[in-house]
């Protein structure tokens, strides 16, 4: 007899997950209605009040049963055994078991990178995927402890799942071009955005493509070859492009030994001293830059590198004269163990 009724709970049950939510909601409404008035043919007057009988239906049909309501007479006994307890506890299953099978859906079609983060702001995009490199990149990202709290999202071609699903948000598509991609992504407000695909000639296609979407952020791309990253900027001179300079760090380690090691650390955020860059206030008055390193050692004990005047780097001045004039809303690099936000420096007293 046990094992009969278990399988039809079992059987209504998996019924009631293919009903619609209207279904249900009407299902459950109609049993709470009826049910009350059995109970009031039944002259149940005390637990009809509105307020004990919801609260009646509530805890029988979630099974805890207080016990400090409950029916008087024989009728209602009746009801309760054969109508409301079996309904509303079968049918409050079928909710919590709907409303689990949503959610693991929603988990599922994320990982599967079907999401939709449209809706997101001053982020970061990843556009392509390496099994090696692109593991790497998200560390960095992380490793930055002090760096600005933005989510990040991965948009991969690949069939695959979310491979860091504790980290990153995930969109997958066939191409990484097309424009419910970039939507998804919400490549439209990202602040900063990387593209790194597997050949040159799509990250110079994603490149095109999302400099005209992502009007706002900062794009930065990478290429194997020189020339193309030299084409894009002569299209998009807003990218920051990266190539391959794995031969200049092999001749300089000749000539001076060891120069590659400092080249790692200065881009390694979970080892020592890294390289960061800060923008300066657009109230700033102005100061030399032998002051501002003076100050950046004394108070933070950091190493200015080099000012410049563009996003992109392209007119990064390294070590210049002590008597160069440093301005507002120029970015400053410098290296020290950890980020320097903005509203830490003294920028009064720097420019005095």
């Amino acid at each position: 007899m046990v094992d009969l009724i278990r399988t039809t709970l079992r059987y209504i049950n998996r019924h009631l997950l293919k009903l619609s939510w209207l279904a249900l909601i009407l299902l459950i409404i109609s049993l709470f209605s009826f049910s009350w008035v059995m109970m009031w043919f039944s002259g149940e007057q005390e637990l009809i009040k509105p307020d004990i009988w919801f609260y009646y239906f509530i805890t029988t049909a979630t099974t805890v049963g207080y016990g400090d309501h409950s029916p008087v007479t024989s009728g209602g006994r009746w009801i309760a055994s054969l109508l409301l307890m079996p309904g509303a506890v079968v049918i409050f299953a079928g909710i919590l078991g709907k409303m689990s099978t949503g959610l693991v859906e929603v988990w599922r079609k994320n990982m599967r990178g079907k999401g939709d983060f449209s809706d997101l702001k001053h982020h970061i995009v990843i556009l392509g995927w390496h099994q090696e490199h692109t593991p790497r990149m998200i560390s960095l990202i992380y490793g930055d402890a002090r760096r600005q709290d933005r989510k990040v999202v991965l948009c991969a071609s690949e069939e695959m799942e979310n491979p860091f699903p504790d980290q990153v948000l995930f969109v997958q598509g066939e191409h990484l071009t097309n424009n419910d991609v970039l939507e998804r992504s919400g490549v439209a407000n990202a602040d900063r955005v990387i593209i790194y695909r597997s050949t040159d000639d799509k990250t110079l296609s994603s490149c095109l493509t999302v400099a005209n979407v992502a009007k706002g952020a900062h794009i930065v791309a990478w290429f194997d070859q020189k020339h193309m990253s030299e084409l894009l900027e002569s299209h998009c001179p807003q990218v920051e492009c990266h190539s391959s300079i794995s031969m200049e760090l092999m001749v300089r380690s000749a000539q001076d030994p060891g120069s590659s090691r400092v080249q790692e650390q200065l881009l390694d955020t979970m080892i020592g001293p890294t390289q960061f860059s800060v923008q300066i206030p657009a109230d700033f008055t102005g100061t030399q830059f032998s002051r501002l390193l003076e100050v950046m050692k004394q108070q933070h004990e950091a190493l200015v590198l080099g000012v410049a005047d563009s996003v992109t780097g392209n007119d990064l001045i390294l070590n210049p004269a002590g008597c160069t004039e440093v301005k507002a809303e120029q970015l400053v690099y410098y290296m020290a163990a950890e980020r320097i936000n903005s509203n830490e420096i003294d920028w009064k007293k720097l420019a005095g």
